[in-house]
């Protein structure tokens, strides 16, 4: 195109190609302008996780310095330098982010920058002028040679433990002048930002402060790591007795242990899971008893260690007998059970949980709930219950206990349900029922008259089957008058439900006729 003489055709038709030649190397294609908001977003999750993870590994040098102080002090007072210079850098450069995304919106749907239109750079213009820095410029010069220097001063030890981070910091923010693909010299900020996307420059401050992230990870890195093994003295622990459980009963084998340990008010946990809550570097258990017998109690500790979180399980048990609450008083000559009757009985043992209890005596059965029988005593004078337990450990325990066995008591007849001297009209008693009833006994008991006497003065006595007058009961009943006394005897009372089984001699009642 520049050889010989050309026509003015020819030279517009080179001059348009040179122009798109330079259009084409000014705009860069959507695909590399997306490439580059990608590499940002990557830096800046990158960056987050960093802020967190410095943090914890911060709060971890804290917590050993305040077990061991010595060596972990000092190294803990030089992090917090670094810390203080880090986070003011870290925050410089945020500012000059907010200056490159001046006029870009995070777009409503996504939420994300909009990277393909990010291929300006002019936000950023007002740091160069011909081919120096303006004042702007020179400002950004001068806070990444000061952030530097802070970190070569607070990292500058006798021992230079820390010579490898300040050899990287030098190299990272290196501000020399640069040798472009031509060998010639560009300063360094123009080398990395002049005339490039606005979405390009995001993505090196975001890299820069990863930079700052990764230099304050590897201070604490090397003051956990390199810092001396605890200097704790023994002098600081305390001889704890850790018996196998809290209540022991008398003859049993006490088991346990004894442990060193210390309680430090300083500690710094992350979480404590159980009943109770933390005081002063040690946690202060408070519950309320579970029910009678042995009962688990478990929970865990949670700190963070190194930068990760490390939950300490604890696990115990403990027993609980039942509260003195009330006086076991029996009367010595009145341990009786009925016979015919179902008699309830309650069994426990003190210090053993109903469940782990077990009665028995002929005639007694579960009543469906621990601790809780039914007696029916059969024939003989005396039943005697036996009762075993078992204790947490496994250990058997047993006692028994002796009761008299007697029958029911006599019951009272019954003329329609009333007692004694009945009074009312003949026609009356003709359709009574006789019945009995139990005075004063504790048992609700059903009473069945299966038989009985009527007998009237002058008259001949009549034997009755049932509990009703019958026929001939009518007929002598018939002849009586005013005033004359029926009596009703030699009742014949059974149990309902208990087959044959006759109640003892049950008391007449007598019907006096108006």
């Amino acid at each position: 195109m520049a050889g010989g003489k050309l026509t003015p055709r020819q030279k517009m038709i080179n001059l348009m190609y040179l122009v798109f030649i330079a259009m084409l190397a000014m705009n860069m294609s959507k695909e590399v302008l997306s490439a580059f908001g990608l590499m940002n977003e990557k830096f800046e999750n990158a960056n987050t996780a960093s802020v967190a993870n410095n943090a914890t590994m911060l709060s971890s040098l804290d917590l050993k310095a305040s077990e061991s102080k010595g060596e972990f002090a000092t190294a803990a007072v030089t992090a917090h330098k670094v810390e203080k210079i880090s986070k003011e850098f870290y925050a410089y450069i945020g500012g000059l982010k907010g200056d490159v995304l001046k006029g870009f919106e995070n777009d409503k749907e996504t939420g994300k920058l909009p990277y393909e239109s990010m291929d300006k750079g002019d936000n950023i213009d007002n740091w160069f002028t011909g081919e120096g820095y303006t004042a702007k410029g020179n400002e950004v010069i001068s806070k990444i040679e000061k952030y530097k220097s802070d970190i070569k001063a607070a990292l500058t030890d006798k021992n230079n433990k820390y010579a490898s981070i300040i050899a990287e910091v030098e190299k990272k923010f290196d501000v020399s002048d640069v040798a472009n693909k031509e060998g010639l010299k560009d300063k360094y900020l123009a080398y990395h930002f002049k005339g490039f996307p606005a979405v390009a420059s995001l993505a090196k401050l975001s890299a820069w402060q990863n930079d700052v992230q990764k230099t304050e990870s590897d201070v604490y890195s090397a003051a956990l790591g390199k810092a001396a093994v605890s200097e704790a003295s023994y002098s600081k622990f305390q001889a704890i007795v850790v018996l196998d459980k809290n209540a022991y009963f008398q003859g049993e084998k006490v088991t346990g242990k004894v442990v060193l340990g210390k309680y430090d008010p300083n500690a710094q946990f992350s979480g404590f899971k159980g009943p109770g809550k933390l005081v002063n570097g040690q946690a202060v258990l408070e519950m309320t008893a579970g029910g009678v017998g042995e009962q688990n109690i478990s929970g865990s500790f949670n700190f963070i260690e190194n930068g990760k979180p490390i939950p300490l399980p604890f696990s115990g048990t403990y027993v609980v007998v039942p509260r003195p609450n009330s006086a076991t008083i029996s009367a010595d000559k009145m341990n009786v059970v009925y016979r015919g009757v179902v008699n309830p009985i309650s069994v426990s043992f003190a210090g053993v949980a109903d469940n782990k209890v077990v009665a028995s005596a002929p005639g007694l059965s579960s009543a469906g709930k621990p601790g809780k029988y039914n007696m029916s005593p059969g024939s003989g004078t005396e039943a005697t219950i036996s009762v075993t337990g078992t204790l947490p450990n496994g250990d058997k325990v047993s006692d028994k206990k002796t009761f008299r066995i007697k029958g029911i008591p006599g019951p009272t007849g019954t003329i329609r349900g009333e007692m004694g001297v009945v009074k009312g009209p003949k026609s009356n008693l003709e359709i009574a029922t006789i019945g009995a009833k139990l005075l004063d006994f504790d048992f609700e008991v059903g009473l069945d008259v299966v038989g009985f006497n009527l007998k009237i003065a002058g008259q001949p006595t009549v034997v009755v089957n049932g509990n009703r007058l019958n026929a001939q009961c009518k007929s002598v009943l018939s002849k009586a008058g005013r005033g004359d006394q029926v009596t009703i005897s030699e009742i014949k009372t059974k149990l309902v439900g208990a087959g044959s089984y006759l109640l003892p001699r049950t008391a007449p009642v007598i019907y006096e006729i108006q």
